[in-house]
């Protein structure tokens, strides 16, 4: 069973290779627009519509944003152990 470090290094690696996929970047690019759209062009009076497509757009950003603490928290994980190794080289 791999450790909890090898779990989150293994999730970095995955997250970062969904961030580095095109098809993945162009769904969300793609959905971004289409909340963006639904957001400006909606009348005034219809909040409800808006707030709907303010709060996709925020769940877009979400996703993107927990995919990228995933790929930082693996790559600190890298460095620690790093560190770890040249330090016991000196």
């Amino acid at each position: 069973m791999p450790t909890q470090e090898e779990q989150l290094v293994v999730a970095g690696d995955e997250a970062e290779a969904l961030l580095g996929a095109s098809a993945f970047t162009s769904v969300i690019n793609e959905l971004v627009e289409q909340s963006f759209q639904t957001f400006v062009n909606t009348e005034p009076e219809h909040m409800e519509k808006r707030e709907q497509a303010y709060s996709h757009y925020r769940a877009l950003v979400d996703v993107v944003n927990t995919l990228k603490q995933r790929v930082e928290v693996r790559n600190s994980i890298h460095e620690a152990a790093n560190g770890d190794t040249s330090q016991e080289e000196q």
